[in-house]
Order: structure tokens, then sequence, then C-alpha cells
């Protein structure tokens, strides 16, 4: 039998093992849980899921995984991965000034505004994000060069 953790400690520890395999379900959620000793059920991991945060997310391949959008101070990541995620998520940039309105599927956008946080995208001052759309809050007089530098990246 495992060991049961609490709620915080199990969540954490399912975080850590969607950043590092690709899971698809959740009972192989519970196996790999199951693997490192941690008692669980589909109904608690189901639960711990929804209260994450976490979304079914399409990636290279076709298949989708289970993530969840992180503390944009834990983790950077690298510029590669933006491509590829701006280019699988983004639809459209428009600019207002120094404000960036990015356009994104249904249930996307918060996906897209926590790579780009995490990429630490020169003159960002921050994002806010929606359902299928999010702002880009772009240091004064910037605006241009990073609607550029984004419609790039995003293969636009």
């Amino acid at each position: 039998m495992g060991r049961r953790l609490g709620k915080n400690q199990r969540q954490h520890r399912i975080g850590q093992l969607l950043a590092d395999n690709a899971v698809t379900s959740q009972t192989q959620l519970v196996d790999l849980l199951d693997s490192e000793g941690i008692e669980s059920t589909q109904a608690t991991v189901s639960r711990d899921l929804e209260e994450m945060g976490a979304i079914k997310v399409r990636i290279p391949g076709g298949d989708t995984v289970y993530g969840v959008p992180e503390d944009p101070n834990e983790h950077h990541v690298p510029s590669d991965i933006l491509r590829r995620v701006l280019g699988d998520w983004v639809v459209e940039v428009n600019r207002s000034g120094d404000l960036l309105v990015v356009r994104t599927p249904p249930g996307s956008a918060h996906v897209v505004a926590s790579a780009i946080d995490r990429t630490g995208l020169e003159d960002l001052v921050g994002t806010v994000a929606g359902d299928d759309t999010l702002i880009l809050v772009i240091a004064q007089g910037r605006g241009a060069a990073a609607q550029t530098n984004l419609c790039e990246l995003a293969g636009l």
C-alpha cells in the first residue's frame, strides 16, 4: 500500500509529473503516482487537476496531454518552446499603441500567456488573459517592435 500525501503535497507532485511526462489520461497519472509509492484514486486525481487549473493541450504530433499553468517566476521557457506554443495557438496579433491584443482558439489564451510570461520577452510589462484573447502590455514606445517580434515567433 502506498503512502498518502496531503492535498498540497500531492498536487505539487502531480505538477512535477505533468512537467516531466506526456500524461494523456487520469489513469496514466494515477499509475505514475503509484509507481512512486503515492496512493491516489482517479476521482482524487480528477479533483486535483480541476483545482490546479489543468487543461488538455495539443502537442506536436497531434496528441493531447495535461498541462498546468505555472508560476511565471518558477520556470523559464526557452525561445524554441515559445515559438512552438505561439505557432500552435496564436491566430492573430493586433496592436493599439503599446498594447498587443493576441487571439487564440477558445480556452487557449492562458496557455499562451503563461509561456510568454515565463519567457521574459524584452519590453514586456505584463499579460492579461481571458478565454481566447490576451493583452500584452509593452514598455512605452516599444509596441510596434514587440508586435513584429511576436508575429515572427508565431509564424504570422
